[in-house]
């Protein structure tokens, strides 16, 4: 199978294991310089790391998190659009805006959080992810 489409999944991919390893690499530190326990975290009555740890420490756990929400939709429909034979051309390059968006909004939100600017760019890349699934629908239900 020849589709384009399968370089922006893997990217996105590639990108959300980059997050986590920011955010690992940047919450370990802190939960030590905290003296938090990790399984302290766990006990009943324990209070959340957002509430231990300091905003931006989290903001790079709130990205992670974020990139396992509408992005699973792109993947789907990407998916299904490279299964459908549609996944070159137009469509690969919409994936390739996604993901790049997808990128900004994750830098973003890791370094400064400024949500306006973060819901802007997360607005963008839902309207190219509705453009996404609109042509996957035209294509698979043709």
């Amino acid at each position: 199978m020849n589709a384009q489409i399968l370089q922006p999944v893997v990217a996105l991919a590639v990108w959300t294991m980059v997050m986590w390893v920011w955010m690992y690499a940047t919450r370990i530190p802190a939960m030590g310089a905290a003296k938090i326990e990790a399984d302290s975290l766990v006990q009943q009555g324990a209070k959340s790391l957002d509430e231990l740890l300091p905003a931006h420490v989290q903001w790079k756990a709130q990205n992670y998190n974020h990139l396992h929400e509408a992005p699973t939709v792109f993947y789907a429909v990407a998916l299904a659009l490279a299964l459908l034979g549609a996944g070159n051309g137009f469509n690969a390059m919409l994936a390739w805006i996604y993901v790049g968006l997808r990128v900004v909004h994750s830098l973003v939100q890791a370094t400064v959080n400024k949500v306006m600017l973060r819901f802007l760019i997360f607005a963008l890349s839902s309207l190219v992810l509705m453009m996404l699934t609109a042509h996957a629908a035209m294509v698979a239900f043709a």
